[in-house]
């Protein structure tokens, strides 16, 4: 590789891939800030006749249109494949299938270009996210929800991550689809819990899972649980269960304790900035609770768009110049890894 394009100096245009599930993604981001194109091909259409992600079907989607994808990215954002100063992809965590097929894409191009190649924690693109939108104060919280991940963590300075609490069973995207499926809503579910949940008059109340006094983490089976328990017995009265009051409920229940925590955690660790980031990050729902609360405690609160919520390969742009500009780049016979670390992809310095 030549010495000016290894060397992390200057703005650094970065082309993008995102293939850790059901989207194919590529963008091309300079500076880690400006978005100059972030294009998505969701799978969702695919999967929704099996009621979720089939993890073969994803990864041979991928395959089809990758190189498409790059192509298009690159010609919409106004420069060349000259200009691409390195190559990123998440590396993980993710199905092993469908990162794959990103990182040999990545590596490919990277090779060609001869520029750097920066594997890039998917979680890391979540929480960076919100680097697109505006400025990042540090110390901050990060409370991040996704279909896969529900943790709560710190960053004290710049590229560093500590993960304080995470789910001890299913993630909040996880529960809300298997309640969604159980209240006969097709894939993807939490769509249609956060509208439901919005228009309900009724609630019918249901637990919180606070777990011990001091901890951070999450629990949400026994609340998935509740939901069904509700069901059945509206069943076995010859009832249907209420839905509107059901969705409400189960929706109030896991907001109040995401929030609740992610507050405490702000407040421990003293942090500047609240961050809201992953696929959840979507539900209306959630936003407003977070919002009102953070104004009310003079916390500021960044939220990305629905754009830059969902899985995309902006974000991935955004969390790789970390790397660049300290020249931490990753070898191309690197490896996908379903379960990397978010504290270990953290910065050097």
């Amino acid at each position: 590789m030549t010495a000016a394009r290894t060397c992390g100096s200057g703005g650094g245009v970065i082309l993008a891939i995102e293939t850790s599930c059901d989207e194919t993604s590529a963008a091309v981001v300079r500076g880690g800030k400006e978005v100059l194109s972030n294009l998505v091909s969701s799978q969702v259409e695919t999967h929704r006749r099996f009621g979720g992600v089939v993890p073969e079907i994803a990864s041979r989607k991928h395959v089809e249109s990758i190189t498409l994808m790059m192509e298009q990215a690159v010609a919409e954002s106004g420069l060349s494949l000259k200009d691409v100063d390195a190559v990123a992809v998440t590396q993980g965590p993710g199905l092993v299938g469908s990162l794959l097929v990103g990182l040999a894409a990545a590596k490919a191009l990277a090779l060609a270009l001869d520029v750097p190649l920066i594997g890039t924690h998917h979680i890391a693109g979540h929480i960076y996210a919100n680097r697109l939108i505006g400025e990042m104060l540090y110390p901050a919280v990060a409370l991040v929800v996704s279909g896969g991940h529900t943790e709560l963590v710190v960053l004290e300075r710049e590229g560093s991550f500590r993960i304080i609490g995470r789910t001890r069973d299913d993630a909040v995207g996880e529960a809300y689809d298997k309640v969604a499926r159980a209240l006969n809503f097709p894939y993807p579910g939490g769509p249609h819990i956060d509208r439901l949940a919005m228009e309900a008059d009724d609630v019918n109340e249901l637990p919180r899972a606070w777990l011990e006094p001091e901890s951070y983490d999450f629990s949400f089976s026994g609340l998935k649980s509740a939901v069904l328990a509700e069901i059945n017995k509206a069943r076995m009265k010859g009832e249907p269960p209420m839905r509107p009051a059901l969705a409400r409920g189960f929706q109030e229940s896991v907001i109040d304790v995401l929030v609740t925590k992610a507050l405490r955690a702000a407040e421990e660790f003293g942090a500047r900035q609240l961050l809201l980031c992953g696929g959840v990050a979507a539900n209306r729902g959630l936003r407003g609770t977070l919002t009102a609360a953070c104004e009310a405690r003079g916390l500021p609160l960044l939220i990305p768009p629905l754009s830059l919520c969902t899985d995309n390969a902006a974000m991935i742009g955004a969390a790789a110049h970390l790397k660049w500009v300290r020249g931490e780049f990753t070898p191309l016979d690197a490896k996908a890894d379903p379960l990397l670390s978010l504290e270990a992809w953290s910065v050097k310095d």
